[in-house]
């Protein structure tokens, strides 16, 4: 039986959920929007799941979670990546900060949040840097690491920026995962479910479909259906003898011919994804064809998820050997700007932010970055006698304030919203 609780927020369909309880940790609570992932986390297990809008009290009370062992979750993606334009703090999604805040007023021993790789890049190198800052301020250690979920067992590249953050006491018995790569091909890994209805030319696709899959994309109700990604991704799956325009509903049977290009069916994306694998990894998915894929496709997979959560419950457990947390933390990229304005309370000048900062920049670079730290950030300007100058005041993100212009934003888009 499992010692260790979870409260787990945006659970999605349970991709993270089910790898946490293979690592030992009882769901005291999972809370997720959409209806479809919800019904397929009460039809496999029971689970307290509540449906609705995680950040909306009337749903369920943090207060009641309180030193719960680990605070995880998957927010939403779109926020930070190139298909939701990277909106950051200006999106309605976007519930990382707020997440970090639950933290403070839930005050679990451990945080896991998950994300997209595009959260990695110095687009958003300021706001990775503020997560840090008010972890610490809330009595965390924490760090980044970007993970490949075909280095812990599963059949495509998949790309995830993890956080975790423990207090100091347990932080010090805390290692990543080691990795672990997948054995095997695509071919190896959907062979049994490409022949599943009879389809003589099977053995031949498997032995054509050499290496690892790209990265699935679930897409959203903003973006994208029920297809294989991007054009660049649909050209690696064709290389791979896979039709990524559409998803299939059955495998190809005894009446397609031996050299058939064939589509992907569901129960074939949650394989790549890591479900259903072995008995441990089975999962049942509810609702229709377009709404299974998206649950399966914006998944945290579950080999993954075991993975960091074995890690973080060995640390919790003490297991291992104690270190000094400077010895496991990733190098993390931090911009120098953002730093200069967060260290004074004045109103400083592009020559004086420049020198302070310690970067070589010209004026045109300057406005440019200052233009993208605007984006997550509240910054006065002023113009003064020496010319414009700059002062940081606020963060735009959302971290839970009731007046915050995320709620009429999140309001008009509800029904647009996965």
């Amino acid at each position: 039986m499992a010692d260790l609780s979870a409260l787990e927020i945006c659970a999605g369909a349970g991709g993270q959920a089910l790898g946490l309880e293979l690592a030992g940790f009882d769901h005291a609570l999972a809370v997720e929007l959409d209806q479809n992932a919800v019904a397929t986390l009460r039809a496999n297990r029971e689970w307290d799941v509540r449906s609705g809008d995680v950040a909306d009290e009337s749903v369920w009370n943090p207060k009641e979670y309180v030193g719960i062992d680990l605070l995880a979750g998957g927010v939403p993606c779109p926020p930070f990546s190139i298909a939701g334009k990277q909106l950051g703090a200006a999106d309605e999604r976007d519930l990382f900060a707020w997440a970090v805040e639950l933290a403070g007023n839930v005050k679990p021993r451990a945080l896991l949040l998950e994300n997209v790789r595009g959260l990695s890049m110095p687009r958003f190198s300021a706001y990775r840097q503020h997560v840090k800052d008010r972890l610490k301020e809330l009595g965390y250690w924490s760090d980044w690491k970007l993970l490949h979920a075909s280095d812990y067992g599963t059949p495509q590249l998949r790309p995830r920026f993890v956080l975790v953050a423990m207090r100091h006491e347990d932080a010090q018995w805390f290692e990543w995962p080691d990795e672990s790569p997948f054995v095997g091909s695509v071919g190896s890994a959907l062979y049994e479910l490409m022949a599943a209805d009879g389809w003589s030319g099977a053995a031949d696709w498997a032995k054509g479909a050499t290496g690892i899959a790209p990265t699935i994309v679930g897409g959203s109700k903003k973006h994208g259906g029920a297809d294989l990604g991007p054009t660049r991704a649909k050209a690696a799956w064709r290389a791979l003898g896979v039709d990524a325009l559409g998803v299939a509903d059955a495998p190809p049977n005894s009446s397609h011919p031996r050299y058939f290009v064939p589509k992907l069916t569901t129960e074939m994306v949650a394989r790549i994804q890591g479900w259903g694998a072995e008995p441990a990894y089975e999962w049942t998915f509810t609702g229709r064809k377009t709404t299974r894929y998206r649950q399966i496709g914006n998944a945290f997979p579950p080999p993954v998820a075991r993975a960091v959560g074995t890690s973080i419950a060995n640390a919790l457990n003490r297991k291992g050997q104690p270190k000094d947390v400077a010895d496991v933390e990733n190098e993390v990229m931090h911009d120098h700007l953002y730093l200069a304005l967060k260290a004074t309370s004045t109103f400083l000048t592009e020559r004086e932010l420049v020198k302070l900062s310690g970067e070589k920049i010209d004026s045109a670079t300057f406005e440019r970055r200052m233009a993208t730290l605007a984006r997550d950030f509240v910054i006065d300007e002023v113009e003064q006698i020496e010319g414009r100058a700059y002062q940081l005041t606020g963060f735009k993100g959302f971290t839970g304030q009731a007046d915050h212009e995320r709620h009429a934003r999140f309001a008009e888009e509800r029904s647009r919203i996965s």
